[in-house]
């Protein structure tokens, strides 16, 4: 998966929106406002952060050598994806599915309501 891919990826996710609030360097997406994801886009091959259940995250980090802990990020909470190949496209989507899933989870109600509401 290249940058391209991942951003087309993230956006196609309902009530998803882009933005750069760390510079024009780091690429963020949010849910209703809540960031989920973040990617570097310098970084080669692409890296990408995302949300997961602590011991999920651990069972990554053991498994696959490009999840690494949250870079600046929470470690206990976020991971690093690294694109290093030791996993597939598909399970990166999960992942990123994953973490979206997980901050959609916390929205107030009222924002889940609308959430839901989206096409």
């Amino acid at each position: 998966m290249n940058v391209e891919e991942f951003r087309e990826f993230c956006l196609s996710l309902k009530g998803v929106e882009e933005g750069f609030p760390f510079g024009p360097e780091t690429m963020v997406f949010k849910v209703m406002g809540k960031m989920f994801c973040l990617c570097g886009l310098e970084s080669n091959p692409l890296q990408f952060n995302v949300k997961c259940n602590p011991e999920k995250a651990i069972e990554l980090r053991e498994e696959y050598s490009g999840v690494i802990p949250g870079y600046h990020m929470n470690k206990q909470h976020w991971n690093t994806i690294v694109m290093d190949g030791s996993f597939s496209d598909y399970q990166a989507k999960d992942w990123i599915v994953d973490s979206y899933n997980l901050i959609a989870a916390t929205l107030p109600k009222k924002l889940i309501a609308e959430l839901n509401q989206l096409p």
